[in-house]
């Protein structure tokens, strides 16, 4: 007695270009009958697919590395941060250059126009090697847009110009706006490292936006003694100490 038949696979597809969109269907349509597959869902763009593509389910994420809004490094950045990983295959019209960094970082991708044979062997290699590891991601140099956070089954985006700052929190790290706190599973010196001409550490678990320093003043200890300065950030009523060693490069922020 023959086993039950294969689920179909899964796909999802982000792009920008509606023709594009529907071009990666009409090929998946004629690639059923060799590789069974559904379309789960679409989107135009990175923030509207990392809304989408959780509920979606997909095995597999057919993503175009340049969008507006978030490009599909960032997306499968997030993505690979999720609690439910997809395995992502960019579509790229990049020159050799960059396809050789993709290789570089054991990224798969197909070259527009995309062709039905090569589709079928990312798909493939996609469902065997499951979701690309974040390390790879990250290699590739891109500075983010947005931080995001997993909450409830979703994908939360902050977008970055929006941060007054991040501080480090046991393994976590809060990132504060002016709206709300969200808790991100990166260290501060990585995002310091990606993020370092946006914001200034002013002591070894903080890091501030250089937009958000309206000003500083005297910090006080349980005594009422002085102990050093504080930053005031404009969105929000907190003071941020300010350590020793980081007054100097934070005093000159000032003029």
């Amino acid at each position: 007695m023959n086993g039950a038949a294969p689920a179909p696979l899964r796909v999802f597809i982000v792009d920008d270009e509606a023709p594009a969109r529907e071009r990666l269907k009409a090929l998946l349509g004629d690639l059923a009958a060799e590789l069974p597959n559904t379309v789960v869902g679409e989107a135009a763009n990175g923030v509207e697919g990392l809304a989408r593509i959780i509920e979606a389910r997909p095995d597999v994420a057919l993503v175009d590395v340049q969008m507006p809004q978030m490009s599909g490094m960032e997306f499968a950045r997030h993505l690979a941060a999720s609690t439910d990983p997809v395995a992502v295959v960019f579509v790229t019209a990049h020159d050799q250059y960059a396809i050789e960094a993709f290789d570089v970082n054991a990224l798969d991708y197909l070259l527009k126009p995309v062709r039905a044979v090569r589709l079928a062997a990312a798909l493939r290699k996609a469902t065997t090697s499951g979701p690309v590891p974040r390390a790879a991601l990250e290699q590739a140099g891109e500075r983010r847009r947005h931080l995001s956070a997993s909450e409830r089954g979703r994908i939360m985006l902050v977008p970055v110009e929006e941060i007054l700052y991040l501080r480090s929190e046991l393994k976590y790290v809060t990132v504060r706006t002016a709206e709300r706190e969200v808790l991100v599973d990166e260290s501060l010196s990585q995002l310091e490292q990606e993020f370092g001409e946006l914001f200034v550490r002013v002591h070894r678990s903080c890091l501030v936006a250089r937009h958000a320093i309206k000003g500083f003043e005297r910090a006080t200890d349980a005594d009422g003694e002085g102990a050093g300065w504080a930053v005031l950030v404009a969105g929000c009523d907190e003071k941020l100490p300010v350590s020793r060693r980081q007054w100097p490069v934070v005093k000159a922020l000032a003029g």
